[in-house]
This record gives C-alpha cells, sequence and structure tokens, in this order.
C-alpha cells in the first residue's frame, strides 16, 4: 500500500500515471509528512512546513526542554513563531483544483461497467482522493449523476471493484446529508443490504461501514430498517463469531443509531435484540413505555430470553400494572402472560411481588376494576405462576378465602376464566400445603356438584381438561363425594368413559380421567352397577388389551394411563356378591387371565398390586361358580344295575373338588397363577406383597382342601417365600397376611415339624403373638401350638359346654 498526494490510503495502481494530471512538485511536499501541504508555513531561516506538522515538531522540543530547531538543518532558533506562506498555499489549491477537474473527468468517463477494470478502479480512486481533499468543497462530485454511476459499478462481476466502489460510496456521503439521500434513492440500501451476506468478508466490512455512515442520518434509519432482511443480517452479524471485529463493530453501531427509531426497536426485538426495548420500557416516555410494553406482549420469546425480561423489566411491568391508566394496565399484564410461563421467569416475577397486585386485579370489584378480557389475563398469568415447577409458598394463595373466591369466580364467569381458575386449582391441589384448604373449601361449599357438571363441555377442551385434572387430584381427599355427585347424573360419568375411550394418542386428560375413576371407593355397588349399565368396563379392558398388545401407544402418559385403567377394571371383582352381570362380564372377557398376566408388569407396583387384589376377589368367587359334572342316570337293565358301583369322576379341581376352568370359575390353579403370585413375594413393595399374600390365601380359606391347598403352594416353592415374608419383619399388614397362612401351612404335620427347627420362624410367631393385634395374636397363637410351642390345653380340659 501507497500514500497517494493526499495522504489517503490508496491500492498500488495509485502511481497508474494519468493523462493531463499534474505532476507533484517537490515545493509542494512537507518535508515533515512527505504529503503535500495544506497549510503551509514558513521559519524564520526560510525552510517551509505543514502548521500542523512543525507546531507538533515544536511542542516536543518544548517538552524535552531543547530550544526549537529547524528540523531540516537542527539550526537554533530564535523564536517558534511561523508566517503563513499564502502564495505557496494559492499555488497549491490552484493545482489540486486543476488536477481533480482532470481526475474526476477522468472518472466519469471510466465509471462503466463495459470499461477495463484498470480503468474502473482509476476512477474511483480519483473520487476518493477528490473527496479526502480537505479544500474540496464536494460539490463537483456531490453530483447525482456521478453517483448513480458509482452505484452502477456495484453490478459488476468483479469483487474487487465492488469493494472499491462501496468504499468510494463511503467516501462520497461521509458527513454530506445530501450526498446520503441521493445514494439512499431507489434500491442502493436494498443492494447494501444483499452485501452484507453474499460478499467476501472485505467487502462484507466495506458494505457495513456504509450501512454505518448512511445509519447516522436519522432519516434514514427507518429506510433501513424497511428493507427486508436488513435488520436481522445486521443483528446476526452482531452475535457472530466472525475474526472480522471491525464487520461486528460497525454493524453494533449501526443498530444503535437506528434505535432512535421506535418501529425499528420492534423489529430488533422480533430478531432478538432486545435490549433497545427492555431500555425503552425502562426509560422511555409514557407513551413509549405504553407501546413498547404493548409489543412486549405479542413478542415470541424463548425461555432464556422471558428470564432476561423478567429480571430486566418485570419490576417496571409489575409497577405499570398497578397504574390508574387502564391502557398501560392492559400492556403490562399482557407483557407478564407472555413472559409468566416459564419456571424460571415465574420465579423471578414472583420474588419482585407480582402475587399480591395480581391477586388484587382478580378479585377486586369497584373503581377503576378489571374488565372481563383482562382478567381473563390476570388469571392466565396466576395460573401460569401456580402451574411451573417451582416449589414456592403458596399457602398466601389460599388465605383470607381466597380459595371460596376463586369457586365463586368460576361459577359467575365465562369459559375463558373458568378454564384458567381450575388451573389455579389444578396447582393448588398439587401442593401437599395446600390441597387440604381446597378440599375444605370445596367440601364446605359443596362446590363439587358444579365443578363436576365441567365434564360433560363439549365445546371447550382446554375447560374440560382442567376440570379433568382438577377433580383428579381431588379423588384421594373426596373419593365418596364425587362418587355421588357422578351417581347423581348419568351423563357425567358417561363423559369420562368417552374421554377414556378416545381414539387417540394416550392424552394427559385421559390419564387424569383414568386415575380420577380409579380412586373412587371400590366397593361403591351402586356406582359399579352403573357402569356395568354404561358399558363402561368393556370399553375400560378394550383400551387395556390395545395398550398391552402395542395397538395404542402414548408414551408420556401411557403408565399412568394403563394404571388408571387396571383400577377401574379391578372394582368389578367386588361386586360379584350382589351383581352377577360382574361374573358374566367376567368370563365373557376371561378378565381373570389378564390379571394373572398383568402380574408380570415387572416395575409397575400399582399395576401388580391391583392385579392380585382382583385375583383374590375373583378366586374367593370360585367356590361358587365350581361344580360337580351332571352324572348320567344309572342304567336299570338288568336285575344287578341297582347294586352296582357309582360312577368315578375324574378331571376335578384339586382344592375346589369340582369342574373348574380358568374362564368360567376363575380357578387360580387352572390358570397358573400360583408361581405368579409367588414370585411377588419378593417384591420390595410392602402392598405388593400383601396382595400377594391375599390372593395365594385365598386358596387355604377352610371351606376348601386345605392340605391340597398347601401341597399346590408347596409344589411352587411358596412355603419358603411365604416363611421368608414372616420373617422379614415387614408391615403390620404385611405380617397379619403371613401369620394367617403360616398358620394353615403348619397344620400339616410333616412341615411343621420341619418348620419347628427353624427358630427364626418361631420368633417372628413369638413376636406376633406378643405384638400383634387380637385377631394377629390368635392366629399366631395357634400357629404356635401346631409347632408345640404353647401346649394345646383342648385335649386336658373336658367340653364344658
Amino acid at each position: 500500500m501507497v500514500r497517494s498526494y493526499d495522504g489517503s490510503e490508496s491500492d498500488d495502481d495509485s502511481s497508474h500515471f494519468e493523462r493531463g494530471v499534474d505532476h507533484i512538485y517537490e515545493a509542494f511536499i512537507c518535508p515533515l509528512t512527505k504529503e503535500v501541504m495544506h497549510d503551509p508555513v514558513t521559519l524564520e531561516n526560510g525552510r517551509t512546513f505543514e502548521r500542523e506538522a512543525i507546531e507538533k515538531y515544536f511542542k516536543e522540543c518544548q517538552e524535552s526542554g531543547k530550544p526549537p530547531s529547524c528540523p531540516l538543518t537542527s539550526q537554533e532558533l530564535s523564536s517558534a513563531d511561523v508566517s503563513p506562506s499564502i502564495a505557496l498555499r494559492n499555488t497549491i489549491e490552484e493545482w489540486s483544483s486543476r488536477n481533480d477537474a482532470v481526475k474526476l473527468d477522468v472518472a466519469r468517463h471510466a465509471l462503466f461497467l463495459g470499461n477495463a477494470e484498470s480503468d474502473i478502479l482509476q476512477g474511483l480512486m480519483n473520487v476518493r482522493q477528490i473527496c479526502r481533499s480537505i479544500r474540496s468543497n464536494r460539490k463537483s462530485v456531490r453530483n447525482s449523476q456521478l453517483i448513480r454511476m458509482i452505484i452502477d459499478v456495484l453490478k459488476s462481476n468483479s469483487h474487487k471493484v465492488r469493494y472499491k466502489a462501496l468504499q468510494t460510496l463511503q467516501v462520497v456521503v461521509e458527513g454530506d446529508e445530501e450526498s446520503k439521500a441521493i445514494l439512499a434513492e431507489g434500491d442502493t440500501v436494498r443492494t447494501l443490504v444483499k452485501f452484507l451476506s453474499q460478499e467476501p468478508s472485505k467487502g462484507r466490512e466495506a458494505a457495513v461501514s456504509l450501512v454505518f455512515e448512511l445509519s447516522k442520518s436519522e432519516a434514514l434509519c427507518e429506510k433501513i430498517g424497511s428493507v427486508n432482511g436488513a435488520l436481522i443480517l445486521l443483528v446476526g452479524l452482531t452475535s457472530s463469531n466472525s475474526v472480522n471485529v471491525s464487520i461486528v463493530e460497525k454493524a453494533d453501531r449501526t443498530l444503535e443509531n437506528m434505535e432512535r427509531s421506535e418501529e425499528v426497536v420492534r423489529q430488533m426485538a422480533s430478531y432478538g435484540r432486545l435490549q433497545p426495548l427492555l431500555g425503552k420500557i425502562l426509560e422511555g416516555s409514557p407513551e413509549t413505555k405504553l407501546s413498547m410494553a404493548t409489543f412486549l406482549g405479542e413478542l415470541s420469546l424463548n425461555n432464556d430470553t422471558k428470564v432476561l425480561v423478567a429480571q430486566r423489566v418485570g419490576s417496571s411491568l409489575v409497577d405499570l400494572m398497578r397504574s390508574g391508566d387502564m391502557p398501560q394496565r392492559e400492556a403490562a399484564l399482557r407483557a407478564l402472560n407472555n413472559i409468566s410461563s416459564y419456571e424460571g421467569s415465574a420465579k423471578v416475577l414472583i420474588t419482585i411481588g407480582i402475587l399480591p397486585p395480581l391477586i388484587k386485579d382478580l378479585f377486586y370489584v369497584g373503581p377503576n376494576n378489571l374488565p372481563i378480557r383482562l382478567k381473563e389475563v390476570s388469571t392466565t398469568i396466576l395460573s401460569n405462576i401456580v402451574n411451573i415447577g417451582y416449589d414456592f409458598d403458596k399457602a398466601t394463595l389460599v388465605s383470607d378465602n381466597r380459595v371460596e373466591n376463586l369457586l365463586y369466580l368460576i361459577s359467575n364467569t365465562g369459559p375463558a376464566i373458568q378454564c384458567k381458575l381450575l388451573e389455579v386449582l389444578v396447582g393448588l391441589t398439587t401442593c401437599q400445603k395446600t390441597v387440604t384448604h381446597v378440599v375444605s373449601a370445596i367440601k364446605t361449599s359443596g362446590a363439587i356438584i358444579s365443578l363436576v357438571q365441567f365434564v360433560e363441555v363439549k365445546e371447550n377442551n382446554d375447560l374440560r381438561l382442567a376440570c379433568v385434572k382438577l377433580l383428579h387430584n381431588l379423588s384421594p381427599f373426596m373419593s365418596e363425594e364425587l362418587a355421588d355427585a357422578l351417581r347423581g347424573t348419568s351423563g357425567q360419568l358417561d363423559s369420562l368413559v368417552a374421554i377414556i375411550s378416545e381414539k387417540i394418542p394416550i392424552s394427559e386428560e385421559q390419564a387424569a380421567a383414568a386415575g380420577l375413576l380409579a380412586e373412587l371407593p371400590e366397593r361403591d355397588l351402586a356406582l359399579t352397577r352403573e357402569m356395568l349399565s354404561i358399558g363402561a368396563f368393556e370399553k375400560i379392558i378394550t383400551k387395556v388389551m390395545g395398550i398391552r398388545q402395542g395397538e395404542i401407544k402414548g408414551m408420556r402418559f401411557e403408565r399412568n394411563f394403563l394404571e388408571g385403567l387396571v383400577r377401574i377394571l379391578s372394582r368389578v371383582t367386588f361386586a360379584f356378591n350382589e351383581e352377577t352381570r360382574a361374573i358374566t362380564f367376567c368370563r365373557e372377557y376371561n378378565v381373570t387371565s389378564l390379571f394373572i398376566n398383568l402380574l408380570q408388569s415387572n416395575g409397575q407396583d400399582t399395576i401388580q398390586m391391583f392385579s392380585a387384589m382382583a385375583l383374590e376377589n375373583l378366586s374367593l368367587e370360585s367356590v361358587n361358580l365350581s361344580h360337580m359334572p351332571d352324572l348320567p342316570p344309572p342304567s336299570c337293565g338288568s336285575i344287578f344295575s341297582c347294586m352296582s358301583r357309582p360312577p368315578v369322576v375324574t378331571g376335578l379341581c384339586k382344592i375346589h373338588h369340582g369342574v373348574c376352568s380358568l374362564r368360567e370359575t376363575f380357578c387360580l390353579v387352572e390358570g397358573e397363577a400360583v408361581e405368579k403370585l409367588v414370585a411377588l413375594l419378593d417384591h420390595e413393595n410392602d402392598k405388593v406383597v400383601e396382595a400377594s399374600l391375599a390372593a395365594l390365601s385365598s386358596l387355604l380359606q377352610d371351606s376348601l382342601d386345605v392340605e391340597k391347598g398347601v401341597k399346590i403352594l408347596d409344589e411352587a416353592d411358596g412355603i419358603r417365600h411365604v416363611l421368608n415374608v414372616l420373617t422379614e419383619n415387614r408391615t403390620e399388614k404385611v405380617t397379619r397376611r403371613a401369620v394367617w397362612l403360616v398358620e394353615r401351612i403348619l397344620r400339616i404335620e410333616d412341615i411343621a415339624r420341619e418348620v419347628a427347627e427353624q427358630p427364626n420362624v418361631s420368633a417372628s410367631l413369638v413376636d406376633a403373638f406378643q405384638n400383634g393385634d387380637f385377631r394377629t395374636r390368635q392366629i399366631a397363637e395357634n400357629a404356635l401350638k401346631h409347632l408345640d410351642k404353647i401346649p394345646n390345653f383342648s385335649g386336658i380340659f373336658p367340653n364344658m359346654a
């Protein structure tokens, strides 16, 4: 790179000789700067220098304590005074003007795309040199025709030509509003924007530098912003990892200039540059704050950005929400709604105190009361905050009769607000500290009847979902009240079953509906009868089979959905004594086989537990269903026929002594369920073990052949497992079940003799005898008698009856 006569940077071709251009005279050159002088001055010894350069030299002499001297001759001077060389300055100006005119004429002839590249480059360099001349008034260059000629050169196929044209345009318009206005005509700004993404690094740098220069003009900021893609490209450049720091810096400074336009600020925010918008919310005029907050409420934000917004302007938005100006309150509410749906940002809002004014707005009635459309926004914000994963103290939301107020609003507002209020209650009922308050308020007000009615809503899926989720959360605490409400009208129970039966990938609503019905009292015969009447169990078992066979999928909610379905299905086995339709259903759908298979649902404790419970009920009913086969009447064809032996019946059940089958009589022995139940005795979940023991106990009832039952249990290695359960010191309920089974097992003398040699079994029975409840102590006493650990006095004392 070399220096041109005016000191500006140029290309190597700056030395190219042009016809008509005068050579530089040596007298025009400053000995210090080696450049053409613009303000020549003369020392007392007659030497001439550029004023700025010699004054700088004298200052250095003074600072070093030396007297002024001539930098060429080192001659000491009596004074640092200088005299302007007016004649020389005029001569240089005349020379410069003459050469500028020639260069400008050369440029006008060179700046055509059909010319040689070297000529175009020379013409562009001439224009730069003329514009950089501090004595030039630019009037000769500020020529719309010449500027348009340079713009046309931007269409060149040469990267170098386009690069130099961009540089030249920047020099032409620098500090000159009229030239900028000429440049901004037509599609030139659009072309510059295109160069921001399509040019090589040097060309992109020149393009962003030129756009930066244009952005200094307030009038052009909106023009730049209006070009499609301009802002997104500039924002992208500021966040890029470009090695060209100048590009990043110029793009950033360009955007800073453009922040004067509110419309541009809104567009920037749309492309991720939020700081200008947030700054105007913090420091803008009331009108600007309103405008920016309104736009923020409509802006799509990612989660990280929501946290940033909450941190920067959350307090300001809450302050606006408290203001008496309704448009400002609306803008603030909608902006807060936009950022409250993420845990991180909601946590910030809670910290800065959003809840008190939010609750006040929701329940306040009087002057400046929020209109319904804004109460909907308020309830949405409250719902967002309550339902995030952040564990904050929700007790303030249930104090001062606020739950009652929520229930009142639910009954007296439209579907949109009702939906959000129900979602608030959903959030409160998932928290152990607040669920009891909600349950108490609902019981006191009798609101369960009105809440259940939302299950039948068909035109608003969100409202129905919120209702089902709330009822599901309430069901462990209000199962009887819910059962009463659902029995009241068949439509609501039908609606819940219909939700479960929907043919879609398993949804959250289906899982909640199944969980709700699963929590209802399983021995509520009236409810079971109603479910039988509407065909609920047929639909439930169809869903269970579909999931088991892989026909119905929904990874997120499948586990909870299946658990609920199995629990619902198990309730039909509690109705055998009073409802023959329950037996008919279990036979028709071979329910026993399904529950036996479900015992092997590893990792799904609830399914295993309720399957075992259902199998206990089914097995207890086997006694009533097993029967002797019809025998043919004896033949009296001979005189000896009446003296013949009765026919021998074969194929009877070992313990029921009748005809048994898995489908018809629910026999666990015929269904080979014993081994599967025994396997569950090793389960770590005590409730699963208890249910399995109960199911196995059904095979050792006094009405059955206990000895055969014990043998069947022994063949499945069940005795060892039962004894292990007894000695493992599990829960009181498990121990009670184990003691009952062990007493039955020890009735077999051979087994009793073997067990008597196991001190840990005897110790466990002694512990149960001493510490169990009344019934357990009685059974443990009998078991110890079988082991001869307690004398059997029944043979000593006569029967006094």
